[in-house]
């Protein structure tokens, strides 16, 4: 994985949170861990990343993350809301000073016209900091692409959150 673009913005990241004495908790659906698993492939990575949930399903964010039912069945669980939702779940259900979570749709199939495959939630929080929250829509690029696209967003967001 040392090859791969995101090592390198995972490197640096973990760098920074070592630096500041900051934890790290992933919160995923769409990328199933694909964010954690990528802070894990950088040596040392024990020093930051203290767990990651992997929600794949709806089940799981309310039992993991206290997502309502009922805001996944109003706004739908590729939403803004939820993504939102999920980061407060993790920063409660967790001791992280930082978070992401994502919710989408990486395809092939499952979008509709109003949520396409490529659509992506990501929110990043700082504990007691700053909250931010991104909606892509990467197209049907594939679903390892999209994956990798979200990574990417969501690395950049811990980082923007981080300062």
């Amino acid at each position: 994985m040392t090859g791969h673009p995101n090592y390198e913005r995972a490197e640096q990241l973990l760098i920074q949170t070592k630096a500041r004495g900051y934890m790290i908790a992933t919160a995923e659906s769409c990328t199933g861990g694909l964010i954690a698993a990528t802070l894990a492939a950088v040596p040392g990575a024990s020093s930051s990343l203290e767990r990651g949930f992997v929600t794949y399903s709806n089940e799981a964010k309310t039992e993991l993350l206290s997502v309502p039912t009922e805001l996944i069945r109003e706004h739908g669980a590729v939403s803004r809301d939820v993504a939102l939702a999920m980061v407060r779940g993790a920063l409660e259900h967790s001791p992280a000073h930082l978070v992401v979570a994502v919710t989408g749709i990486a395809g092939p199939g499952g979008g509709t016209a109003e949520k396409p495959v490529g659509l992506v939630h990501i929110a990043a929080a700082r504990r007691g900091g700053l909250t931010l929250h991104e909606e892509k829509r990467f197209g049907d690029a594939g679903r390892q692409q999209i994956q990798y696209e979200t990574v990417s967003v969501a690395l950049d967001l811990l980082t923007r959150v981080l300062d």
